[in-house]
């Protein structure tokens, strides 16, 4: 399940393709799904986004980041954050789940097979190097909270892997 997000006018489209997720470089922020809506009213950009999980320290970033591109276009932007409903990585889109894998990191499961994974039950999480499923958990967390760290056991390449969140 991908979000569903309201439309939004392809040049504001196109600027904030252009905003990268500051943990992850390889992923704007419309590839992550952070972004619920954009619209211009009264002249200035109006931009909603929806934290990854609460907390997380890239959301100021990520608007300072989204303040300046627009800047950059000619435009005032405001940005308000949105905690209902919350992120669920359902909303990081195709290009951006590929886009984690070239970068090196293993895209999120399903629920249940995140659990199963997390709790070392099965080997469900594919080496982003090799494309191995054989691979072990390291630890819980990873760089950053909302990853694991993982090894293949094939290639022996540690990687992280981007928790799945409901």
């Amino acid at each position: 399940m991908t979000q569903q997000l309201p439309y939004i006018d392809q040049q504001l489209f196109e600027i904030l393709e252009k905003v990268s997720d500051p943990e992850i470089p390889v992923l704007s922020i419309m590839e992550m799904g952070v972004v619920r809506s954009a619209e211009i009213r009264n002249g200035i950009v109006e931009i909603e986004i929806t934290p990854t999980y609460s907390g997380c320290p890239a959301m100021d970033v990520i608007e300072d980041d989204i303040k300046l591109a627009f800047k950059k276009e000619g435009y005032e932007a405001k940005v308000e954050l949105i905690l209902a409903p919350a992120w669920t990585t359902d909303w990081i889109t195709p290009k951006g789940r590929l886009a984690l894998e070239k970068y090196g990191i293993a895209s999120p499961l399903s629920a249940e097979a995140d659990k199963e994974a997390l709790l070392g039950n099965k080997k469900l999480v594919k080496c982003p190097q090799c494309g191995s499923l054989n691979t072990k958990l390291i630890s819980q967390f990873g760089s950053t909270a909302c990853k694991a760290f993982f090894q293949c056991e094939e290639c022996l390449e540690p990687f992280d892997y981007f928790k799945c969140l409901k």
